[in-house]
């Protein structure tokens, strides 16, 4: 669970950040589900944005991707959504917090 502090912190960092993965007409596949994964193992934190095609808002889309990765919802912004995984190993984390 991360704190009121660590939040404000990773959507200061998800501000500079652009979209990695788009959710469009074909919703949420396990194709993207697998994409996901590798992307937040390597990064921690990642920015996904919702095209107008899909049958899900971006709040409704980060509520069901995030319990699949084991990740937090960062932030929900219009049509895109940050979310955070920490690391498992601590020599890949990229993130660190004060």
């Amino acid at each position: 669970m991360l704190s009121s502090k660590q939040r404000a912190n990773l959507r200061s960092q998800a501000m500079e950040l652009s979209p990695i993965f788009y959710i469009g007409k074909l919703g949420i596949t396990d194709e993207i589900i697998n994409q996901l994964e590798n992307a937040i193992n390597a990064r921690e934190l990642i920015k996904i944005g919702v095209q107008e095609a899909c049958d899900y808002d971006a709040r409704e889309a980060a509520d069901i991707i995030a319990p699949k990765l084991g990740a937090e919802v960062v932030a929900v912004i219009g049509r895109k959504f940050v979310l955070f995984r920490r690391s498992k190993d601590p020599k890949k984390r990229v993130i660190e917090f004060d």
